[in-house]
């Protein structure tokens, strides 16, 4: 078989939940699998979260794909429901919808479903995309409590620059957040993966951890392993193809690179139809018999270059790891482009699933 091969670690997923809660203390821990747990296979990796107080994904049909797969943890839904004719599916599954809009509120103001939801209310402290002014809060908590649809109200925002240490803007959206719901009496949550590490003070009763869960940090300067965290993804393939370079040779397509002094280039297994980033340049780390070692050339749909100059013994066969153990993601994402190398593996890709500790 064709050797691109991504191999997925519960123990690593267990392992980077328990990091989680060792920076919350007693707060509640939502594990976030919006997106096919961000690409890692949101039902192979249920049960690595079996001990998360709740999911979260972005909408229904993520949430009952983990439903029939066996979860039983409550599980929220970011971005709410669409139409109204969810939320009966919704209350029949224990799913905690969002609700963001005057739209989104009428639609609960006008069912009558078979039980009453649990529902958050969000509130838009400074990132604009979804939520409701923070001076409404009590005005829109006393409408959801005078909903017969609603059974309990909860109240989140979600924050902008978490991932920096030092920001005004979070500084100010923690605080405007705070001032909103102190007098509520409801249980709230604002932390993401960033504020999570960073910005402890943003806690309250509920974390929402994504990106962390996976093994990568937000942190700005950072990687996974700085912070504690195992890589659940590991991206590998093998060299094809070893070929010899002279002085002023070409590799690949658009000759975009050519051999300044005499080379050994490796051929790779893995290209942009596999999910390796289509536009990372000559320099991108990667691994070779777990030497580090770069890309050169430009990235093929199915192969890539590789210097092998420094690797004498790297041969046909040889081991090569994209990402993941060895080799943070974080690391590829500094030079090839954000954090979609997670979402975007080709159907082709042989998939393992495995529960190793180190």
């Amino acid at each position: 078989m064709r050797p691109c091969t991504v191999t997925f670690n519960l123990a690593a997923a267990r392992h980077n939940l328990a990091v989680v809660r060792s920076h919350v203390g007693d707060t509640r821990v939502i594990a976030v699998m919006k997106a096919d747990a961000y690409g890692h296979g949101a039902v192979r990796l249920l049960p690595a979260f079996a001990d998360a107080d709740a999911l979260a994904v972005s909408c229904i049909e993520e949430a009952m794909e983990l439903r029939a797969a066996g979860a039983r943890r409550p599980i929220v839904l970011l971005e709410g429901v669409f139409r109204a004719d969810e939320l009966e599916l919704c209350a029949l599954g224990e799913f905690w919808p969002a609700v963001h809009s005057e739209e989104q509120l009428r639609m609960l103001e006008a069912a009558r479903l078979p039980r009453p939801l649990s529902v958050w209310l969000k509130l838009d402290t400074g990132m604009h995309r979804l939520g409701f002014d923070p001076a409404r809060a009590e005005e829109l908590v006393a409408r959801l409590d005078a909903c017969p649809a609603v059974l309990q109200v909860r109240v989140f925002s979600h924050l902008a620059c978490a991932d920096q240490t030092e920001s005004p803007s979070t500084v100010a959206a923690i605080e405007r957040f705070r001032t909103a719901t102190d007098g509520l009496g409801r249980e709230r949550s604002l932390a993401n993966s960033g504020a999570i590490l960073n910005w402890p003070q943003a806690h309250f009763d509920w974390v929402r951890a994504g990106l962390v869960l996976y093994g990568a940090t937000p942190r700005d300067d950072r990687y996974g392993p700085d912070d504690g965290l195992r890589p659940v993804m590991t991206f590998t393939s093998e060299l094809i193809a070893v070929r010899e370079l002279a002085p002023g040779e070409p590799v690949g397509y658009g000759e975009a690179f050519r051999a300044r002094e005499r080379m050994r280039i490796g051929i790779v297994a893995v290209g942009y139809a596999d999910g390796y980033p289509r536009h990372a340049p000559s320099g991108t780390p990667i691994l070779v018999e777990r030497r580090e070692t770069q890309l050169v050339g430009r990235v093929a749909m199915d192969m890539l270059a590789v210097d092998i100059t420094a690797i004498p013994w790297a041969r046909v066969g040889s081991s090569v790891t994209m990402w993941g153990e060895g080799l943070p993601a974080e690391r590829v994402t500094d030079i090839a482009g954000p954090y979609e190398i997670f979402c975007a593996l080709g159907k082709r890709v042989h998939v393992r699933v495995v529960d190793e500790r180190p």
